[in-house]
């Protein structure tokens, strides 16, 4: 289905949706990102020619804050799992065998490998990129079992709409025989699917969330690994925004100093509004007198530019070029929305 079609009525419903979806969210806490003391980045010049039917090009990209790095984590089956209620559920089923199989695959130097070179081909640039101490596992991969074959990962949209998982799953369960049962949502809605029971692992890209995770108690340290929470790749988040740049962010000393021009002339600007770590990461670059949180009413004095959306990369990536408006976008989901010329299925 094309996102194009939804603009109308998300636009028309997105501060109720918001404000429905956020009453019972509570805000990530407030932790660094991951540093690029982790990484090797690959330089790459900032997109400035848009793409035949598209307009939203890449603005800012490659501040140290705008790093974005994925972690993979295994679902303790001993988790104090709750109902969105919060009363405890008992009689939860984790496919542990399972989880362990399909993480230690995508630490494999096989897995690795695939991953970075992703998109390259077809994009011309490289969607993510290995963590230079990213953990690599060499532990046989079992097969497939009747009791063990079905997986299931709650995971963020941008691995998803980017094309990453269609692409790896395959090999892993063509070799070894299992099913994986994807679910994507934004990373505060992905961990929160793990912590009622209804998924085996984890993959998100937002530290604060995923150690307040392992504080609870959802996660556990996989034989052979060294720590619950494992990042193994990364890229960056970028500013994009109309190709005309009217709030002039391209030529910001920082992408701090481009959101606060974005503020300051009340330029459009679509925001995730999903507790994602999309939109956990932008809400950090917002002048601090703002108040923005992740909270919808915390942005109610600014409806008249701040697009509160509680949608999915793939959906505001589409309202930000109709609405001629700014966005923080992961690149990976970026650059299959401009392949694919503002279309996403």
């Amino acid at each position: 289905m094309k996102h194009k079609k939804l603009i109308s009525l998300l636009l028309a419903l997105t501060m109720v949706l918001a404000l429905a979806a956020c009453s019972n969210t509570d805000e990530p806490a407030e932790t660094p990102a991951e540093t690029p003391a982790e990484t090797t980045p690959v330089e790459t010049p900032a997109e400035t020619t848009p793409a035949e039917g598209v307009d939203l090009t890449i603005l800012y990209e490659q501040d140290d804050s705008m790093l974005n790095t994925y972690s993979l984590l295994a679902v303790n089956p001993d988790a104090p799992f709750v109902d969105a209620d919060g009363n405890a559920v008992s009689d939860v089923y984790i496919n542990v065998e399972g989880a362990a199989a399909l993480i230690n695959w995508m630490l494999s130097q096989e897995a690795l490998d695939l991953a970075a070179n992703y998109g390259y081909e077809e994009y011309g640039e490289y969607l993510f990129y290995v963590l230079d101490d990213a953990p690599v596992s060499t532990a046989e991969i079992p097969a497939a079992t009747e009791d063990t074959a079905t997986i299931r990962m709650s995971t963020t949209t941008s691995v998803n709409d980017s094309g990453l998982l269609g692409y790896l799953l395959p090999f892993f369960e063509d070799e070894y025989g299992y099913t994986v049962e994807v679910t994507s949502a934004g990373t505060g809605a992905a961990i929160a699917n793990a912590t009622y029971g209804n998924a085996d692992l984890l993959l998100v890209h937002s530290k604060s969330q995923e150690e307040n995770f392992v504080a609870g108690g959802y996660s556990y340290v996989l034989d052979g690994l060294d720590a619950e929470r494992l990042p193994f790749l990364y890229n960056y988040f970028v500013l994009c925004g109309p190709s005309d740049d009217p709030a002039g962010v391209k030529e910001a000393a920082s992408v701090t100093d481009a959101f606060a021009l974005i503020a300051e002339g009340e330029y459009p600007f679509v925001s995730r509004g999903d507790a994602s770590g999309t939109h956990t990461k932008e809400i950090s670059l917002w002048p601090a007198e703002l108040g923005i949180t992740t909270e919808a009413d915390s942005v109610a004095d600014y409806t008249g530019w701040y697009n509160y959306s509680n949608a999915g990369m793939g959906v505001c990536l589409t309202m930000a070029e109709e609405l001629h408006a700014y966005i923080l976008s992961d690149k990976a989901t970026y650059l299959t929305f401009r392949a694919n010329n503002g279309v996403m299925e």
